[in-house]
């Protein structure tokens, strides 16, 4: 594996994995070029240091082939204004035009590949289409983290064919970095704050964190599987009733290793799933036939804000409520300033998963944490200890 910061570009031709999957609206305009933004230091480095640079990604899931509205043609004038440099655009990512084009490609030019999947041999981690697209270049750079958990052709079939010229981009190596001064590093106390709907999409999360933080706050949807595993009345909210043995696992577990294991105490609930319904506080082991949770309670809200503001190392992934909602936001608000708060005194703090970001964005506070990770998926699989294969490919 080699280094970004060190590499000697000069003369050459670097293909580069990029997350470029940004939302368009209905005139093809990009609405978010986060990723975009993201991707801008890897390629000027390549560019500055005398390399040219063959940039591919996905967009959307398309189903059939070559479709207009996942074309990644649409992304050349938002991405040649920030570069500073005409993007050429090849309209077939194993083509003849992309062929040709790499081949004529000089020190400080930029071609971007159409959509890899277009392609289906792309998601089935093909060899053969693999090896086309390493054909075109001399050098592969994998910066594409959110793709990093798919053991696609781009992602990690390709990096076999340059054993010698294969390393991370700077949003991959910054997005390793920062996940393990969490789940490797962290300073004590180390606090992990996970909300979000459902335990199934959690649970693995937990039980990798266990043995490696102080506290768990536990909150969002996935909060009342756990009060009723411990005997509450959680009314009509939304409950996972096969994973009830899990939670009490979890919990047990937890309680072993010396964990403090935090479930809220109150709730707000609601008499329908709507930001107009009628909606209180209540104790959270004690909420009425007919009524649901739609967010912590201020109780549990300040007990939250306290165990963080108290912390040295802090995870956050998922909301604690409806935050879409303007009536069940309020939690959510609460442990997002209560991060910030900790942060400037000092804590390292990481936001993931796509809620988390979500929220942390919509409340104009993503400068104000210490990292904001873009990875989605591939961050939760990291932090659950599984092997990514795109991480892989480049390490091996």
């Amino acid at each position: 594996m080699k280094n970004i910061d060190t590499f000697d570009f000069t003369n050459k031709k670097v293909i580069v994995r990029v997350d470029f999957n940004v939302p368009l609206n209905e005139n093809f305009e990009i609405t978010d070029d986060t990723r975009i933004r993201a991707a801008i230091p890897t390629i000027k480095k390549i560019l500055s240091s005398g390399g040219s640079v063959i940039l591919m990604s996905h967009l959307g899931r398309p189903k059939n082939g070559p479709e207009n509205k996942f074309s990644l043609k649409h992304l050349i004038p938002g991405l040649s204004k920030k570069l500073g440099v005409k993007v050429q655009f090849a309209d077939d990512c194993i083509g003849e035009q992309a062929i040709e084009l790499s081949k004529k490609l000089k020190p400080g030019q930029v071609l971007l590949l159409e959509n890899l999947r277009f392609h289906k041999e792309e998601t089935l981690g093909d060899e053969h289409f693999a090896e086309k697209l390493a054909h075109l270049a001399d050098v592969y750079m994998n910066d594409a983290f959110g793709t990093a958990h798919r053991a696609h052709a781009s992602t990690a079939i390709i990096a076999k064919f340059f054993p010698e010229n294969k390393m991370f981009g700077y949003v991959m190596k910054n997005e390793l970095i920062n996940i393990n001064k969490v789940i490797k590093e962290g300073r004590k106390p180390i606090t992990a704050i996970l909300g979000g709907a459902k335990v199934s999409g959690k649970i693995e999360i937990i039980n990798n964190l266990i043995d490696k933080v102080d506290n768990i706050l536990i909150g969002g949807g996935m909060m009342f599987t756990f009060i009723k595993a411990l005997g509450g009345n959680v009314g009509n909210s939304l409950v996972e009733d096969e994973l009830i043995e899990t939670a009490k696992e979890a919990m047990q577990k937890a309680e072993e290793q010396y964990v403090c294991f935090h479930i809220p105490t109150d709730t707000v609930i609601a008499d329908k799933f709507d930001n107009n319904a009628v909606h209180k506080f209540c104790n959270a082991h004690e909420i009425p036939d007919g009524w649901m949770g739609l967010d912590i309670g201020p109780e549990t809200g300040q007990a939250f804000t306290d165990i963080i503001e108290s912390s040295k190392t802090i995870l956050w992934n998922g909301p604690m409520g409806v935050f879409e909602m303007d009536n069940f936001t309020q939690g959510t608000i609460e442990v997002a300033n209560a991060i910030v708060e900790a942060t400037k005194n000092g804590a390292f703090s990481l936001i993931g998963g796509g809620d988390s970001v979500a929220a942390i964005n919509k409340y104009k506070l993503q400068d104000k944490v210490s990292y904001v990770s873009t990875g989605g998926g591939a961050m939760l699989e990291f932090i659950e200890g599984k092997t990514l294969p795109g991480v892989a490919a480049i390490e091996n």
